[in-house]
């Protein structure tokens, strides 16, 4: 099976950090709170959130506004969603979660990995192709199928995306013929947009919102997937059982879906909730 690079980041959205991989996040979660804050009079606050690369910059951009409103400090670790929920069962360190896909979210409930989940928006997927489809790519998912065209899809294993398109390929009747046309498996959205603007797939499937990005809008178009195989799919903020400050994580949470805070998620291409 082909995979593209994957990253994961932690970040303060005032402060963005070098990027890390997997192991060093579980040994910098492990190490959280080991500085010495005993000539601190009123050290600030601080939370953790688990954020699937879709939704990283509308979740920026609030976590911005909050550490400002709050006087606190939001560090975030982005990546795919399977990942992620992996890397909190792991370290039982956080306090809030967003994945790309609502089944995610149904898991960690069922299980006791979130306490509750609010809706913030919604997502749906699409095929993409360079800008203009220069090969003129009918928009109709058999043409995932033609071997003319290089294939890009997302891991049902690691990312929200793969879980989306292989649930999509499956109503369509179509995934073990995608699979044989030999495509390159990414781990999450970030590496399907790259791989479709580097020239090394013609076609994939990936989240309509990340079509919409400013650095991916020039260079990538959205073909539709009927709503029967692609309905619009919740974008669920859950709170994890091991936070630390539900009180500070459920003001996040407030925050996330007020008007302000759908005016954002909606600004970066995802539809509001209501």
């Amino acid at each position: 099976m082909k995979r593209l690079h994957d990253t994961f980041c932690m970040f303060s959205p005032a402060t963005e950090r070098f990027a890390y991989r997997l192991p060093v996040v579980f040994l910098m979660l492990a190490c959280a709170g080991c500085g010495d804050l005993s000539t601190l009079k009123h050290p600030q606050k601080e939370m953790l959130i688990y954020c699937g690369i879709t939704m990283i910059q509308p979740v920026r951009e609030i976590a911005q506004n909050f550490e400002k409103q709050n006087k606190c400090i939001v560090k975030i670790i982005k990546g795919g969603s399977g990942d992620l929920l992996k890397a909190i069962e792991r370290s039982q360190k956080g306090d809030l979660y967003l994945p790309g896909e609502a089944s995610y979210m149904d898991a960690c409930i069922s299980d006791g990995v979130c306490r509750s989940s609010v809706c913030v928006g919604y997502n749906r997927s699409v095929m993409v192709v360079r800008k203009g489809n220069p090969l003129n790519i009918p928009s109709e998912l058999k043409s995932m199928t033609n071997r003319s065209y290089r294939v890009v899809i997302g891991d049902p294993d690691t990312g929200s995306i793969g879980k989306e398109a292989k649930s999509v390929l499956e109503k369509a009747d179509l995934f073990n013929e995608v699979i044989a046309n030999n495509p390159v498996f990414t781990t999450d959205s970030k590496d399907i947009s790259k791989a479709i603007q580097n020239g090394h797939a013609d076609l994939g499937i990936n989240w309509y919102a990340t079509t919409q990005w400013p650095e991916n809008a020039p260079h990538i178009d959205a073909l539709p997937i009927p709503e029967h195989y692609a309905p619009k799919t919740p974008l669920l903020l859950g709170l994890l059982g091991c936070s630390g400050d539900l009180n500070l994580a459920k003001e996040f949470m407030k925050n996330a879906i007020s008007p302000e805070g759908k005016e954002i998620f909606n600004k970066f291409g995802f539809e509001p909730s209501f």
